[in-house]
C-alpha cells in the first residue's frame, strides 16, 4: 500500500509540473500566428529569428513579449537598427525583406507591434489589425510598406502611437482617425500622403505630437486644430498646403514647435504666433506677403524664427530688439526695405540672415544707410 501511494504522489507530483509549464506557456494558436507571421519576412544577416524554437513563444523568443498573468503574446518588437548584442556582434544594422503578415491580427492580446528600420519590408499595413482591440503602439517607421492607412483605423480606440515614417504610404488619412481617442504621437512623415488634413483632428484630445511633413497634403489647415490644447509639434513642412495661417494655432497652450515651411501659405503671418509660446517657427519657402507684424516684447523667445523666402515687405520691426531671446534668425529672400536694427539679436547674426530683399540696409549688410 505505502508503494502505491508513494507511486500515485509521484505521478501527482509530474502531473502538476506538466500542468504548470502547459499553464506557463504560451497558447499554441499564438506560437502558429507568429510562426506565420516569420514565414512572410526574410532576415539574411543577423539571425533574429534563430531563437523562434520550442513551443513556448513567450521565453527567449527574440522580439517577443507576453502578458505575465495570460501568458498571451503582447509585444512583438523588432527594430533594425539596435544597441542589442546581436547586432553589435554581427558588426552591422539589421535588413529584412518581406510583408507583414496578417496572421499578426491572430494574436488577440497585441498590444505593440514595433517593426522598424529594416529597409525592405514591402507590402501593406494589415487591414485586419485594425481588429486588435488591446493595440497600443504600431510603429512600422523606416521601410517600403505601401498601400493606404487602414480606412478603419478608427476602431483602435487604445491607439496611443502611429508611426508610419519613411515609407510609402500613400491615400488620404481617412477621416476615422479621428476616433482615436487615446493617440499621443502621430508621426507620417516621407510618405506620399496626399488630399486634405481632416476637420476631425480637432477630436484628438490626448496629442501632443503631429508630424506630417514630406508628403502630398493638400487643402487648408483645419481650424479644429486648434482645440488639440495638448499638441507641443506641429509639423506640416514639405507639402501642398495653401490658405491663410490660422490665427488660432497662435493660441494654443502647449504648442511650441511650428513648421509650415515649404508650402503654398498665403496671406499675412498671424500676430498671435509672435506673441505665443511657439519658440520654433519656420514659415519659410511660402507665398506670405505684408508686413513682419510689430508685436515682440520681452517674453518673446525663438530658438528659430525663419520667415525666408516669402514676399514679405515694410521694415524690420524694432520690437525685435526687445525679445528675450533668438537664437537663429533668417529674414533673407523677401522685399523687406529699411535699416536693420541695431543690438540683440541682430549684432550675432550674418549678412545671410538679411540677404536677398528689396532695400534693406546697415549691418551686417555692406550696403550703408
Amino acid at each position: 500500500m505505502a508503494a502505491v501511494a508513494f507511486h500515485s504522489t509521484e505521478l501527482l507530483i509530474i502531473f502538476l509540473a506538466v500542468s504548470s509549464f502547459v499553464v506557463n506557456c504560451c497558447p499554441p494558436s499564438d506560437r502558429a500566428a507568429l510562426l506565420a507571421f516569420k514565414s512572410a519576412l526574410h532576415e539574411p544577416y543577423i539571425g533574429i529569428f534563430n531563437s523562434w524554437t520550442g513551443n513556448d513563444c513567450c521565453h527567449n523568443w527574440y522580439g517577443v513579449s507576453c502578458d505575465p498573468e495570460t501568458h498571451q503574446v503582447a509585444e512583438i518588437t523588432l527594430r533594425g537598427k539596435s544597441e542589442d548584442p546581436i547586432f553589435q556582434r554581427a558588426h552591422r544594422t539589421g535588413y529584412m525583406t518581406g510583408f507583414i503578415s496578417p496572421a499578426v491580427c491572430k494574436l488577440p492580446h497585441l498590444s505593440s507591434l514595433t517593426l522598424t528600420d529594416w529597409e525592405g519590408i514591402s507590402g501593406e499595413i494589415p487591414r485586419c489589425s485594425t481588429l486588435l482591440p488591446f493595440l497600443r503602439i504600431l510603429d512600422l517607421t523606416g521601410n517600403k510598406i505601401s498601400g493606404e492607412i487602414p480606412r478603419h483605423i478608427g476602431k483602435l480606440h487604445r491607439l496611443s502611437v502611429l508611426n508610419i515614417a519613411d515609407n510609402y504610404v500613400s491615400g488620404p488619412i481617412p477621416g476615422s482617425i479621428g476616433n482615436l481617442s487615446s493617440l499621443m504621437h502621430l508621426d507620417v512623415r516621407n510618405n506620399r500622403i496626399s488630399g486634405p488634413i481632416p476637420g476631425c483632428f480637432g477630436r484628438l484630445h490626448m496629442l501632443s505630437r503631429a508630424l506630417l511633413s514630406g508628403n502630398q497634403i493638400s487643402g487648408t489647415i483645419p481650424s479644429s486644430i486648434s482645440r488639440v490644447y495638448r499638441l507641443t509639434d506641429l509639423d506640416l513642412s514639405t507639402n501642398q498646403i495653401s490658405g491663410p495661417i490660422p490665427a488660432s494655432l497662435g493660441k494654443m497652450p502647449d504648442l511650441s514647435t511650428l513648421n509650415l515651411d515649404f508650402n503654398r501659405f498665403s496671406g499675412v503671418i498671424p500676430a498671435s504666433l509672435l506673441t505665443s509660446g511657439v519658440n520654433n517657427l519656420n514659415l519659410s519657402k511660402n507665398s506670405l506677403e505684408g508686413k513682419i507684424p510689430d508685436a515682440f516684447g520681452p517674453k518673446s523667445y525663438f530658438m528659430v524664427l525663419d520667415l525666408s523666402y516669402n514676399k514679405l515687405s515694410g521694415p524690420i520691426p524694432r520690437t525685435l530688439s526687445g525679445t528675450s531671446y533668438i537664437g537663429y534668425l533668417d529674414l533673407s529672400h523677401n522685399n523687406l526695405c529699411g535699416k536693420i536694427p541695431a543690438g540683440s539679436p541682430f549684432d550675432h547674426l550674418d549678412a545671410s540672415s538679411f540677404e536677398s530683399n528689396k532695400c534693406l540696409c546697415g549691418k551686417p549688410l555692406l550696403n550703408a544707410c
